[in-house]
């Protein structure tokens, strides 16, 4: 007995290749397509390299040439815009030493060199702008949050009512650092457990002035700095937040409670809202080391769509084109925020928009240490900035070592250069 006769199978195939040809064509289209924001800054395609804390600082404040080199990678890779996580708007509350902080001490010249790389023939480049509060560095902050707490791992003060009041002038004051340096937009982040979603989840906030209580009240201080960041960079500045779906801790921010804040950020000047989940509370799993396979929060971005026509974001768990091209296709989201996902592959917007298109290759960690997979990947962005990934190879133990050996070497550094204050209050 005989197979398909060679016309056939021909015939076959070619249909075959003409479909996935298709297929694939179609992925592209999709993400391949511009998007104008409202205040008019134009993204090239809907690939963006999500925030991530690289820790690449000088440990004072300011960038470093291997900073730039990461970023200009990821740009040079063809994302629409990469956003630099963990830029503190107040050097007394630092998530870590190797942050940027933009309150007028970084070195204005480094600033202005990084801003530079975004824009021309790459896509945009802005900064996420982040307060760490209860979940500051604790060897140079005293953590103070919405409300004081004292429990296993965690202790933080309480921000008085004029701390608070003044959170909205200080973010203002570093987004308009941010467009003097040249910067096309900034993000804020009010996500992942620092000091605005402190504020948004009831796990952490406890306030009983107009601050607390309700989601509308919960939500005041995020919705007063977007309006005070728009009044003082106009109308031309792109502004994005990125907010969770929830905290997933119990007694955290749940999902009615965060549909109802993007309702109410949808009805500010906002340009995108950025969909994430999850916590850097002690001892929490962060939502991108759990097994289950992504998109994580896809079913409530769908469900945001309802409640607002602002430009929508999900970063969190999209392992392949086939993924992210479904998520814009079907109107669920508009961009795609792409972080491990990048860090394995800093030309990953150019890979999925090409003819020769793969998905990255996922490491398989067994029984990781809390922190392992979170410092694992941070040390292999400081390989992509020394251009040495291709070599990349430690354990987590050493990854987890050279990671915790780099912050305490910029710890005396920081505290030098920033002298922290007493405890909030004081």
């Amino acid at each position: 007995m005989g197979g398909p006769s060679g016309p056939f199978f021909g015939l076959d195939l070619t249909w075959f290749t003409m479909m996935v040809y298709r297929e694939d064509q179609a992925e592209i289209d999709v993400l391949g397509a511009p998007l104008e924001l409202p205040c008019g800054v134009v993204l090239p395609n809907r690939l963006v390299k999500a925030a991530m804390s690289d820790s690449l600082g000088d440990g004072q404040g300011s960038p470093t040439d291997g900073q730039l080199r990461l970023y200009e990678r990821w740009l040079d890779g063809g994302a629409a815009l990469a956003i630099i996580g963990e830029v503190q708007v107040d050097a007394r509350y630092p998530e870590k030493p190797g942050n940027l902080v933009l309150d007028g001490s970084a070195s204005e010249p480094d600033l202005r060199r990084l801003a530079g790389l975004g824009g021309g023939n790459r896509g945009h480049l802005w900064p996420q702008l982040g307060h760490a509060g209860a979940l500051a560095h604790q060897p140079i902050s005293h953590p103070a949050g919405p409300s004081a707490l004292d429990v296993e791992g965690l202790t933080c003060t309480e921000l008085s009512r004029v701390d608070v009041e003044e959170l909205p002038a200080t973010y203002a004051n570093a987004a308009r650092r941010a467009l003097d340096a040249g910067f096309t937009g900034v993000e804020v982040h009010a996500g992942h457990g620092f000091l605005l979603s402190q504020f948004l989840s009831p796990l952490f906030n406890h306030r009983i002035d107009r601050y607390g209580g309700s989601i509308e009240s919960r939500c005041r201080i995020l919705l007063d700095i977007v309006h005070r960041v728009r009044a003082e960079t106009g109308a031309g500045f792109a502004i994005g937040v990125k907010i969770n779906a929830t905290d997933q801790l119990e007694g955290g921010l749940t999902e009615v409670d965060a549909l109802a804040a993007i309702e109410l950020l949808g009805q500010t000047s906002v340009d995108v809202i950025d969909i994430s989940g999850g916590t850097y509370f002690p001892g929490a799993a962060s939502s991108s080391d759990r097994v289950s396979a992504g998109p994580y929060f896809a079913d409530f971005a769908r469900n945001a769509r309802t409640v607002t026509g602002s430009a929508l974001m999900l970063s969190g768990g999209v392992k392949t084109r086939r993924q992210a091209a479904q998520l814009v296709a079907d109107g669920a989201v508009d961009l795609v925020g792409l972080a491990r996902t990048m860090v394995l592959d800093p030309a990953l917007a150019s890979t999925w928009l090409g003819p020769d298109s793969t998905d990255p290759d996922f490491p398989a960690f067994v029984s990781p240490p809390t922190g392992g997979v979170t410092a694992w990947y941070t040390m292999r962005m400081t390989a992509i900035a020394e251009d040495r990934e291709q070599s990349f190879n430690p354990t987590l133990a050493e990854a987890v070592a050279e990671y915790d050996s780099r912050d305490a070497h910029r710890v005396a550094g920081w505290k030098a250069k920033f002298r922290p204050a007493p405890p909030a209050g004081q």
